[in-house]
């Protein structure tokens, strides 16, 4: 009920009933103990909420089920009924997943159901964003409604499975920002910094799960991913002696240049160039009247029709690689195979490595 908690072994992630500042609504979410600044990581009835503090938390059926004061079920875990010749216990991790399972079994494969597989707006160490292949669930980040309002709000953060996945920032279910596609070390379009010792992440991309995660090496120092209620991607992170979060990056980062589809088709966005958009070398704008005055959603169109032999490529260093929807993959070639293989298709004009690291590997081409 409202003045009782679970507190994780190691006294990190605490799990109970609250309510916000300025609202008599109350929920069941997971804060960080030991922090004065009450920080909220996930919150079960976000969208449901109690309209008092009295409530309550059970097993009931092999289900986990939130009751308001007239015993209404407001949220549960909804699993179909298992084995109830198994007693099942509900238990909060040290790494702040609630978890449920049989009492029986403590291996994390054998969860009957997890906190971790449905985020509120909060990424924690050792959570995954993206999809689980084996049962088709896609792990994403849903912003609250305002500071002070836990509902869902506006902006989402998800992982789109293609050939090259990205995740895309979105407002209201319409595409504003997207990660760029993981080149080996990072997203290409998001400042993580490679070299951090405290922090390690990964993206796993194989036949069971493509994934994005990140532990920390160093468990004294706090680290989140988060989506603001004002849309953006935030990286947030305390060291021990301090009392407030450090955002340690957010993105977009150039909120003309980082905006999804800013400029058009065969032009790229340079936040030292006035107008920001520019054609690739060998394009003039698509109607130079808008150009100039600044809407450049048409993009360049190509000076001379290709020949489809005898044409080459120019060089762009230092790019995050056009959106991928129509992109091929082969990570079995080389960069100079890639290029070969681009110049006899007429239809392809542009390629680039999949995997960036020990000098690149692997061929990115596309239309």
């Amino acid at each position: 009920s409202s003045n009782k908690t679970l507190v994780s072994p190691g006294n990190v992630f605490e799990l109970g009933f609250f309510r916000t500042t300025s609202s008599s609504r109350w929920y069941l979410g997971i804060w960080y103990k030991k922090l004065s600044n009450r920080t909220y990581v996930w919150v079960a009835n976000r969208d449901n909420p109690l309209s008092n503090s009295i409530g309550t938390l059970k097993i009931s059926n092999m289900n986990l089920v939130l009751l308001d004061h007239s015993n209404k079920s407001v949220w549960s875990t909804n699993l179909p009924r298992g084995n109830e010749r198994y007693p099942v216990v509900a238990e909060l991790l040290a790494n702040g997943n609630f978890v449920m399972r049989y009492s029986d079994n403590n291996d994390a494969s054998g969860f009957l159901w997890q906190s971790f597989d449905f985020p509120t707006d909060t990424l924690l160490p050792e959570m995954k964003l993206g999809y689980d292949l084996k049962t088709g669930l896609n792990r994403f980040l849903t912003a609250w409604r305002n500071l002070d309002d836990p509902s869902s709000g506006d902006y989402s953060y998800k992982l789109e499975n293609r050939e090259l996945p990205e995740f895309y920032l979105s407002k209201n279910g319409f595409q504003v920002h997207r990660s760029g596609p993981w080149n080996g070390v990072q997203f290409s379009g998001i400042p993580e910094n490679q070299k951090l010792s405290y922090m390690v992440y990964n993206f796993t991309e194989n036949s069971e799960e493509v994934a994005y995660t990140f532990r920390m090496t160093n468990n004294s120092i706090y680290s989140r991913l988060k989506v603001s209620s004002d849309g953006y991607l935030q990286r947030l992170t305390l060291i021990p002696e301090s009392i407030i979060w450090n955002l340690f990056w957010s993105s977009p980062v150039d909120i003309r240049c980082d905006l999804y589809k800013t400029c058009g088709p065969y032009s790229y966005c340079d936040g030292n160039t006035s107008p920001l958009c520019n054609c690739i070398q060998g394009f003039d704008p698509w109607n130079m009247e808008q150009w100039d005055q600044r809407v450049s959603a048409g993009g360049c169109i190509r000076r001379t029709p290709l020949s489809c032999s005898g044409d080459g490529f120019t060089r762009m260093k230092n790019m995050k690689l056009p959106d991928t929807t129509m992109a091929t993959v082969d990570r079995s070639i080389d960069v100079k195979e890639c290029e070969k293989r681009c110049l006899s298709d007429c239809n392809c004009t542009a390629f680039a490595n999949a995997d960036i690291r020990s000098g690149g590997s692997g061929c990115v081409s596309g239309p």
